[in-house]
C-alpha cells in the first residue's frame, strides 16, 4: 500500500509542475506587430563569407518567393566535392521583410525572434544596416536561445519599415526562421526571458546544480569506495551537464571546435543511457546481462566511429539522428527490463528511474522531428525538461540511499551509546561492589591487626601483670609502672591508625610525644637528631605500627635494663635507605648471650615484615639500634605480620 502511495505522490508532484510552467508560458506570450509573412530567397556559395555591413540591393538576389512564418525546409544532406573541408558547400538564406508600416524604434525598440536555426551564421539588418550578426562556432552556435535585438534609437534614428535576415549554412541543412515580433520590452522582453528560461537557462541551471551534487556524491565515493551508487551518480551528473551545453551555449566563440563538441553533445546521449542502466541494475540490485553488453558496445561504437582523432571519422553532428535512433533502441531495452524488475520488487525507486528514462526515448521522438522540422520549430525540445525530472529522479535516490546510511548510522550510534551506558552501569556496579568487598576486606584486616596487636602487646602486658599481682609478687610501683606501659602501648595502637601519607618525620614526631614524658619521668633525656629525609611511597597504616612497634621496643629496653641518663633518635639517608638510629649511653649487654625475653626477635620480625634492615650494637658505652627503611621498596609487596 505504502508503494501505491508513493507513486501517487510523484504523480501528484509532476502534474503540479507541468500545469505551472504551462501558465507561466501562457501568461507571458509575445504581444506588439506580429510578422508571420516574409520574402524568402536562396543562393548556392561556397564556404563561408563575411556579411556586409550595409545591403546593396542591385547586388542582392532577384528571385523571391513569398513564404510563411515559421519556415523550415526538411533538412537533407549535401556532401561537398571540394577536398578542402574549409570550404564546404554552403548556402545564403535571405528572409525579406517589409512593414505594413513604418514603427519608430523609440516605441518599438525591439526585434523577437524565438527560434533560428543556422549551422552556420546569422545576420540581421534594419532599413539596410547591420544591426546584429553571431560570433560563434558554424555549427553549435546558439540557435536554441531566442533573439532579442535593440533596435537603434539615438536621437533622429529614422522609422523601420524593413528587416533582412542573412543565413549562411551548409547546403540542405539550416536556413530555418520563426515568426517576428516588433515590439518594446512589455510587449517582446517577458515571453523572451521566458522562453530563454525554458530552452536554455533551466536546464543549465538545473543540470550545474545536479553536477554540483554529483561532485559531492564522488567525494562520498572517496571514502566509501564499495558503494558505487555515489560514484554512478558523479558519471550521470557529468554526462547530463555535458549533454545540456547545446542548450544554452553557442552565442559566443566555443573554446572547442564544431568536431569536438558535436562529438560530446551526441555521444553523451549514450553515456547517459549506459549510466543508467548501471544505475538501475545497482539499484535493483540485478546482475550484468545482455542488456549490459548491448550498451556498453553501443556506446563504444558510437565513441569509435565519430572520433574526430582519426582521418575519415564520421561527424557527430551528421550522423546525430542515426546516433540518436540506436539511443532509443538501446533506451527502450534498458526502461522496458528495469520496469519489470523495479515492479517485482516494489522498488519505488528503481519504477521511478526506470519510468523517466522510458520517457526519455519517447518524447526524444518531438526533439528529433523538432531538430529535423518536422513540426513547427516555435514549439519547445522537450528532452531538457524530462532531464531535469530524471535528474531529480536520480538525485532523490542517491539522497535516499545517503539518507538511509545516515540513519542506519544514527541507530548503529544509538544503539552502541545504549550499550555503552548498560556497560558503564555494569562496571559502575561492579566497582561499588568491588569497593564494598574491599572494604570489608579492609576492615577485616584492621579488625585482625589490632586484635593481634593489641594481643602481643596490651594483653600480654596486662596477663603478665594480672598473674603478678595474684602470685603477690608485684608491688605498688612495678604495677605503676606496668600499666603506664600499657597506656602507651594503647595510645601507640591509636597514633598508628591515623594517615601518614608517605611522611617518616610526622610518624616519628608522633612517637616522641607519646614517649618523650616517660622517658623524661624515669630521669632519661631524650636528644632529638631528625632531618627531612624523601618520602616512603609505601609508608602506611599497617607499615607504620611496625615501625612504631619496633622503635617503642627499644625505648622500653632503654628504660628498664639499660641504666641510661640519656638517649638519642636521628635521622639520616645513606644509598637508597633511610637510616633511623635510637642510641643510649647506659651499661649495654652482650648481644650474643643468650636471653629468656623475646623483644629482639619481635623487632627482627618486624623489620623484614616491611622489608627493613635491623641491626643492634651494644658495649660498655651504651646500645645503639638502627633501622634502614628502603626508600623504592613498594607497600604492595611487603607482609603483614601481628
Amino acid at each position: 500500500m505504502a508503494f501505491y502511495k508513493l507513486l501517487a505522490r510523484y504523480l501528484t508532484a509532476l502534474g503540479i509542475i507541468i500545469a505551472i510552467a504551462v501558465v507561466l508560458h501562457l501568461v507571458a506570450q509575445p504581444s506588439g506587430l506580429h510578422i508571420t509573412e516574409a520574402e524568402l530567397s536562396v543562393e548556392s556559395t561556397v564556404g563561408y563569407q563575411a556579411p556586409p555591413a550595409t545591403l546593396v540591393y542591385r547586388a542582392m538576389p532577384e528571385d523571391w518567393s513569398q513564404v510563411a512564418l515559421p519556415n523550415a525546409a526538411i533538412p537533407r544532406l549535401a556532401l561537398s566535392q571540394h577536398d578542402s573541408a574549409a570550404a564546404p558547400d554552403t548556402q545564403l538564406t535571405w528572409y525579406r521583410v517589409v512593414l505594413p508600416q513604418a514603427v519608430s524604434p523609440a516605441d518599438k525598440g525591439y526585434l523577437y525572434i524565438p527560434r533560428w536555426k543556422s549551422d552556420g551564421t546569422i545576420a540581421v539588418y534594419v532599413n539596410g544596416a547591420l544591426q546584429y550578426q553571431s560570433h560563434a562556432n558554424l555549427q553549435w552556435n546558439g540557435s536554441n536561445r531566442p533573439l532579442r535585438i535593440a533596435f537603434d534609437v539615438t536621437e533622429g534614428a529614422a522609422p523601420i519599415n524593413a528587416i533582412v535576415i542573412r543565413l549562411q549554412h551548409l547546403r540542405g541543412i539550416g536556413g530555418a526562421l520563426s515568426s517576428l515580433w516588433v515590439g518594446n520590452f512589455d510587449e517582446v522582453g517577458p515571453a523572451y526571458m521566458v522562453r530563454n528560461l525554458f530552452q536554455a537557462e533551466l536546464s543549465y541551471l538545473t543540470s550545474a546544480a545536479f553536477l554540483a551534487s554529483g561532485v559531492f556524491s564522488l567525494l562520498v565515493w572517496f571514502r566509501r569506495r564499495q558503494e558505487r551508487l555515489y560514484l554512478l551518480f558523479f558519471l550521470m551528473s557529468a554526462a547530463t551537464f555535458i549533454r545540456g551545453l547545446h542548450n544554452h551555449l553557442g552565442l559566443e566563440q566555443l573554446p572547442l571546435s564544431d568536431a569536438w563538441f558535436g562529438w560530446l553533445t551526441v555521444n553523451s546521449t549514450m553515456w547517459m543511457v549506459a549510466l543508467s542502466h548501471l544505475f538501475l541494475i545497482t539499484v535493483l540490485h540485478l546482475r550484468a546481462s545482455w542488456i549490459t553488453t548491448i550498451v556498453g558496445g553501443a556506446t563504444l561504437v558510437l565513441g569509435l566511429v565519430t572520433l574526430p582523432l582519426f582521418e575519415g571519422a564520421l561527424d557527430p553532428t551528421l550522423t546525430a539522428p542515426f546516433a540518436y535512433a540506436a539511443a532509443f533502441v538501446v533506451c527502450n531495452l534498458v526502461g522496458i527490463s528495469a520496469i519489470r524488475a523495479a515492479w517485482r520488487r516494489q522498488s519505488m525507486e528503481g519504477l521511478v528511474l526506470a519510468v523517466w528514462v522510458l520517457l526519455t526515448a519517447y518524447l526524444g521522438i518531438n526533439d528529433l522531428m523538432l531538430q529535423n522540422n518536422l513540426i513547427s520549430i516555435e514549439g519547445y525540445f522537450i528532452l531538457p525538461f524530462v532531464q531535469i525530472a530524471l535528474v531529480f529522479a536520480f538525485f532523490h535516490t542517491v539522497l535516499a540511499h545517503y539518507l538511509k546510511a545516515v540513519d542506519e548510522v544514527e541507530r548503529s550510534n544509538i544503539v552502541l551509546a545504549e550499550r555503552l551506558e548498560a556497560r558503564e552501569a555494569e562496571l559502575v556496579a561492579s566497582h561499588e561492589r568491588v569497593r564494598e568487598i574491599e572494604q570489608r576486606e579492609l576492615l577485616h584486616h584492621e579488625r585482625q591487626r589490632l586484635t593481634e596487636d593489641m594481643h602481643d602487646g596490651l594483653g600480654s602486658s596486662l596477663l603478665g601483670a594480672l598473674r603478678m599481682v595474684e602470685r603477690g609478687r608485684l608491688d605498688e610501683a612495678e604495677l605503676t609502672q606496668i600499666l603506664q606501659g600499657c597506656i602507651d602501648d594503647l595510645k601507640l595502637t591509636i597514633d598508628s591508625m591515623e594517615p601518614v601519607e608517605t611522611d617518616l618525620l610526622l610518624l616519628l614526631g608522633t612517637l616522641r610525644f607519646r614517649l618523650q614524658p616517660r622517658l623524661e619521668s624515669t630521669g632519661i633525656k631524650l636528644h632529638w637528631d631528625v632531618h627531612d629525609v624523601p618520602p616512603l611511597v609505601w609508608l602506611d597504616q599497617r607499615h607504620a605500627l611496625h615501625i612504631l612497634r619496633v622503635l617503642q621496643e627499644a625505648f622500653t629496653n632503654i628504660i628498664k635494663h639499660a641504666d641510661a641518663t640519656e638517649a638519642t633518635v636521628s635521622t639520616s639517608v645513606a644509598g637508597g635507605d633511610i637510616v633511623i638510629g635510637v642510641s643510649d649511653n647506659g651499661k649495654g649487654f652482650d648481644p650474643a648471650a643468650p636471653r629468656s625475653g623475646r623483644g629482639l626477635a619481635n623487632q627482627a620480625r618486624r623489620a623484614s615484615a616491611i622489608k627493613a634492615r635491623l641491626t643492634v650494637e651494644s658495649g660498655p658505652e651504651g646500645t645503639r639500634l638502627t633501622l634502614l627503611l628502603p626508600i623504592e621498596q613498594r607497600a604492595e609487596g611487603m607482609a603483614a605480620v601481628g
